[in-house]
């Protein structure tokens, strides 16, 4: 078995092949963009700026992250963007983050069953059923084999781990791309989606070399379903890259095995364990009396914890993108929904951002590497890469440009084709130039007359995909602002990975 094992998950995106001589400088426009989006994707938490004149930062940012990536991949580190650095991110891979040696998923999700159940509730036409459900079976095996799990299909009813061939889009706003782009996708272990792992239809599935092989895609998903991340360990199978390597007689690497026993434990059957047994194990020694209790202290309030992400009436305060990620707010906390499909985690707002207990409403603007959050009268400006308070505020919302009267916004979202931000006031809206750092003239605006379709009033607002998401109560209204036409309407509930 030579090179590295290497396959699609999760989000497995493939960066199309450059045509032509590889530049050695950063000249080319589009293969700038190109790497740009793939070192935000897969090398930073905070994202990477294209380099220009302008900002000597956003250079230094990309050439570091850059760095970052060669010495992952053991390319010469130079910080340029030349031929063997663009043959790499040309690769089809997956779209996790890449870490070093094994990985978990954030926040180290775990299944708390060691009986998992497996639905597959569409099948491809490219293999016959049977052997869909062999390859399927022979890719959890890898994992109960040195795990104590076991795995069971079901035919009816929903499993913890439910397995579609699906083309296009499938319902969980993660459409497949078609023939050569996404293979499939998993979900980190968790209630809802958790572990469920969908494979795109429009490949061509098989059991060999050609097309793409079930067995190893199946088997680096399941490695996702069960909490694993990437490993920087190229003969892997969480590898972050596809390439096909013989599947017969084929056992879970020694990386990946650690990696999943380390959160699972050893199955005492199994002979791969990662502990030698004690050849000279010394005398028990005598039990030592147990100490006197001492007294508890008065206990501390117990903290709320976070309201119900799949009740089918959730509301929100404020929700936004900050590099990639979703962040939905709700009473004194967030949920962080991640581009690279890890399960949802919730955390307090005042353990991210101390001296926030509550956000409004809130917008990014990466120009400026800025999130913008908004609590009662005043606002914060968040540094993106330190995930910090800048000095200097909070500051009262009239800094902002918007009128004593104005006490809270309920909603704010950055429009980027027109590079202003919408921010709304009870059934009203101003529109914030980013340009000239001022409002525009003729503002404020009825929402009902000059945003058609998603009623008077917003509690809060994210883009996405080149749309506007407009949430109000319980449902969101899906918008195309150049047209000013509301598309459809969801609740809030589909973006929190319920069934």
């Amino acid at each position: 078995m030579e090179g590295a094992l290497a396959v699609k998950t999760l989000m497995i995106v493939v960066i199309v092949s450059l045509c032509g001589a590889m530049p050695t400088t950063l000249s080319n426009q589009e293969e700038l963009t190109k790497a740009q989006e793939y070192l935000s994707q897969f090398f930073s938490e905070v994202g990477v700026s294209a380099p220009n004149s302008t900002w000597r930062s956003s250079l230094d940012s990309f050439e570091d992250t850059l760095r970052k990536m060669q010495e992952f991949f053991a390319l010469e580190v130079t910080g340029q963007l030349d031929s063997n650095t663009l043959e790499v991110m040309a690769r089809p891979r997956c779209g996790f983050t890449d870490v070093a040696t094994y990985g978990h998923s954030d926040g180290r999700p775990k299944w708390d069953k060691t009986l998992l159940t497996y639905r597959i509730t569409d099948y491809t036409p490219d293999l016959s059923q049977n052997e869909v459900d062999t390859a399927i079976a022979k890719a959890l095996k890898l994992y109960s084999d040195v795990l104590p799990l076991d795995f069971k299909q079901i035919d009816n009813g929903t499993a913890d781990i439910m397995i579609v061939f699906s083309a296009q889009e499938h319902g969980d706003f993660s459409p497949f791309d078609g023939r050569g782009g996404v293979l499939a996708h998993a979900y980190s272990p968790g209630v809802g989606r958790g572990g469920d792992t969908h494979f795109d239809e429009d490949e061509t599935w098989t059991l060999t070399s050609t097309g793409i092989n079930l067995f190893l895609v199946a088997a680096h998903e399941f490695g996702h379903a069960l909490g694993l991340g990437h490993s920087q360990v190229q003969t892997a199978l969480m590898y972050p890259t596809y390439k096909y390597v013989k599947t017969e007689g084929y056992k879970l690497p020694d990386d990946d095995r650690q990696g999943v026993q380390a959160i699972y434990g050893v199955n005492i059957t199994s002979t791969h364990t990662t502990t030698k047994p004690d050849l000279n194990p010394q005398p028990t020694k005598k039990p030592v009396p147990k100490p006197q209790p001492i007294p508890k202290p008065n206990p501390t309030p117990t903290l709320q914890p976070p309201p119900d992400r799949c009740n089918r009436n959730l509301t929100f305060d404020a929700a936004t993108f900050i590099q990639r990620s979703l962040y939905f707010f709700k009473d004194g906390h967030f949920w962080r929904r991640r581009s690279s499909w890890d399960s949802i985690t919730a955390r307090r707002i005042a353990s991210v951002w101390p001296g926030l207990s509550k956000v409004d409403a809130a917008y990014e603007y990466k120009k400026s590497n800025m999130a913008i959050f908004f609590q009662g009268n005043h606002y914060w400006r968040i540094s993106i890469s330190r995930n910090t308070v800048l000095p200097g505020y909070p500051k009262p919302l009239s800094d902002f440009g918007l009128p004593p009267s104005v006490i809270k916004v309920d909603a704010a979202v950055y429009e980027p084709f027109t590079s202003k931000t919408l921010l709304f006031v009870n059934d009203k809206y101003w529109s914030y130039n980013e340009r000239v750092h001022k409002m525009d003239s003729g503002y404020p605006k009825f929402i009902h007359s000059e945003l058609p379709g998603i009623g008077n009033r917003v509690d809060a607002a994210f883009e996405n995909k080149g749309y506007l998401y407009f949430s109000h109560g319980s449902t969101q209204t899906e918008y195309n602002y150049q047209r000013k036409r509301a598309l459809r309407t969801v609740l809030n509930s589909e973006w929190m990975d319920c069934h």
